[in-house]
Formats: structure tokens, C-alpha cells, sequence
């Protein structure tokens, strides 16, 4: 599921981490690091589950609808089939699904009442009253529904309230929850084992992640005596501590993840520079990994292995 940028960027704020406490070694850094990227796995697990309980909710709107006194057409007409149909109970009646839940205590991190009205909310939607009143739904059409319930979520406060108080963090990885969760729910119903499909890929998170964070923490001194050099003007305590810490990570993967073209380091830096750093810092990392390339090529510091991978 996480992408080398978000790999990247988990690497990044730990390295952050250790420049602003310095009693933060790099065995701690490198549990904090597992932890952030486990949650990851967590947050799309946790976002499934909420996502299972409002449709279930759907249970108590009718349960409510038809302990009123004087019910209307309507009320007698509602129906709880965005929580009972079986795309959903695939979901909800998951073996692992509902073991990796335990494990985290995901349960432990809901709201009731933030479900009521997240509920509530898109209950009152025109769709919503379409598909519920309607004749029996299909597959598609559940589909749509749930679809248009994770859209209605990713707006809602409440839901993004519950996001952000569990895991601070996870802003960083919308996207690719995005992607997942909406995959996911296109696939239904799920098979048993799904969530591993979405359980971040060693190859990525240690294979790269961990080998990338070691190398900066422990190359750290020789990496600044690289990049100096290139600065011209610049003094290195002046550069932003954050853009320093860019250009070592930068400067490691070109030395020594030969499977990783120069290019994609270059780009991928300059965007995470775009989308973390300075209104300067995009330009001014180009410019320095720029000339670094071009010095570090000359001097045949960089051997990328592969078709294709030696520009």
C-alpha cells in the first residue's frame, strides 16, 4: 500500500526528529519509524471499520423509524440494506478483518456519537433516500451507495475528526487511503485474506525504508562533507534543517540504491521539498542535487544497474 514518497517521507520526519532531540538515537528512530509505518496499515483498517459502522447504523434508523407512535409511508418504507446486504457483511463478518481490529483495538477508537452523525448527516442526502426507498438493489448499486458514503466521509468533520485524533499523521498517507479504501470497495465482496493485498510491502518499508534511514544516520558527517561543497554562497548551517536533511537522504539514494534512477530521486525530492519545506526550498534542492549528480557522475560515484538506469 505506501509508496517509496510516503516511505520517504515517514523517513524523513524521523530524521527530523532526531535533529530537534538529540537524545533520540537511532535504534529508538528506527522503532518509531516501524510504528508509523504499521499505522499506516492501521489507518486504512480503521477507515473500513468506521466506514462498516455508519452503514450498520443504518439498523438504528429503522429501529428508531418504527418505534414512533405514528410512523409515515416513509418511516414504514426504510429499510437497513446499506448495513445488511452482503457486500458489507462480507466485510463485517471477516475472520482476519475483525482479528487485526482486536490487535490494534480499533474498536477502542471509535465514537458512537460521531457515527450517529456522520449517519445522520448523509442519511439526509437525496441519494441516500433514492436507494433506500427504492426496489431491491444489486451488487452495483450498493457499491455505489458505499462509494458515495466514503466520498461523504472524506468531507465530513466527524469522520476526519476521528482520523486525525487517532493517528496525527495521517494527512500523509490520504491518498493512498483514498485509493485503497475505494479499491476496496469496488472489489467487494472482499475475499478472505484482502487486507494483505494493503499491508505496506517489505520491499518498501525495510528493504528500502529502513536500508535508506540506517545509511543517513550513520553516513550523516560524509554526506555533509558532499553536499558543502556544492552550496557556493550558502554556508550549511543557514540551509533550512529540513532541506538539509532532503539533500542527504537525496544524496544517499543516488549512491547507493543502484536500482533507483537519478531521475526519480531528483523529482521525488524536489515534490516532497514542494509539499513539506520553504516557498524556496523546491528550486534551491534542485539546484544543489542538480550539480551533485553532475559531480558524483563525474567522479563515477553513481552506478545504477539496469536497462535504462545509467542517465
Amino acid at each position: 500500500m505506501l509508496s517509496r514518497r510516503n516511505v520517504r517521507i515517514k523517513v524523513m520526519q524521523m530524521l527530523y526528529s532526531m535533529s530537534r532531540d538529540k537524545k533520540l538515537g537511532y535504534e529508538e528512530a528506527l522503532q518509531q519509524y516501524r510504528d508509523i509505518v504499521r499505522q499506516s496499515f492501521e489507518l486504512y483498517l480503521f477507515s473500513l471499520l468506521i466506514l462498516v459502522r455508519i452503514a450498520e447504523y443504518s439498523r438504528k434508523d429503522v429501529a428508531k423509524r418504527t418505534a414512533k407512535l405514528l410512523p409515515s409511508e416513509e418511516d414504514r418504507l426504510f429499510n437497513s440494506k446499506l448495513g445488511d446486504n452482503t457486500l458489507v457483511r462480507s466485510i463485517a463478518t471477516n475472520e482476519g478483518f475483525n482479528r487485526l481490529a482486536r490487535l490494534y483495538k480499533l474498536e477502542d477508537k471509535l465514537d458512537e456519537d460521531k457515527i450517529r452523525q456522520i449517519y445522520d448527516s448523509f442519511a439526509r442526502s437525496e441519494e441516500y433516500q433514492q436507494y433506500v426507498l427504492s426496489s431491491p438493489a444489486d451488487a452495483s448499486d450498493h457499491i455505489n451507495m458505499l462509494l458515495q458514503l466514503f466520498r461523504h466521509c472524506m468531507s465530513d468533520e466527524m469522520f476526519l475528526d476521528l482520523l486525525e485524533d487517532n493517528y496525527p499523521l495521517w494527512i500523509d498517507d490520504e491518498s493512498l487511503i483514498v485509493g485503497s479504501m475505494k479499491k476496496t470497495i469496488k472489489a467487494l465482496p472482499v475475499s478472505p485474506n484482502f487486507y494483505e493485498e494493503y499491508r505496506p510491502p517489505a520491499e518498501a518499508t525495510v528493504e528500502f525504508g529502513e536500508a535508506l534511514l540506517k545509511d543517513v544516520c550513520q553516513s550523516d558527517q560524509q554526506l555533509l562533507r558532499i553536499i558543502e561543497p556544492t552550496l557556493k554562497n550558502w554556508d550549511a548551517e543557514r540551509v533550512a534543517v529540513l532541506d538539509m536533511i532532503l539533500l542527504k537522504m537525496a544524496l544517499s539514494e543516488l549512491i547507493n540504491f543502484p536500482t533507483i534512477p537519478t531521475k526519480v530521486t531528483l523529482n521525488e525530492f524536489v515534490e516532497i521539498a514542494k509539499l513539506y519545506s520553504t516557498d524556496k526550498s523546491k528550486d534551491f534542492i534542485n539546484g544543489i542535487l542538480d550539480r551533485l549528480m553532475k559531480q558524483l557522475h563525474n567522479e563515477g560515484r553513481i552506478k545504477k544497474e539496469g536497462r535504462g538506469l545509467q542517465e
